[in-house]
């Protein structure tokens, strides 16, 4: 698998190119929209985006670790996680890109 990373500038520059926005524009609406996906999640939201995938917040309760070099129990504290499921699409595309 290659080491490849898409970045805020790789998304905006892709903006920039396909809509045809400046280079400023496309950097500010690449971050407007990565602001409302993280802000609604912060609130507590479901983010579905169409084809693509649905991100939300999960909670999981505390429980007893284990530290696995000393098999000491560690108490972990009850916090919420970010859970990415994509889409049947997704999947497909992801899939599809594995047999070429």
């Amino acid at each position: 698998m290659a080491d490849n990373t898409v970045t805020r500038m790789d998304l905006s520059e892709a903006v920039f190119r396909e809509v045809g926005l400046s280079r400023n524009e496309s950097a500010q609406l690449v971050e407007s929209v990565l602001r409302h996906i993280s802000d609604a999640l912060v609130r507590g939201e479901t983010v579905k985006i169409s084809s693509f995938g649905t991100f939300s917040v999960r909670a999981k309760s505390a429980r007893v670790g284990r530290n696995p070099k000393t098999g000491e129990e560690v108490p972990i504290d009850p916090r919420r996680v970010l859970s990415f499921r994509p889409s049947h699409l997704m999947k497909e595309r992801v899939a599809a890109g594995n047999r070429s």
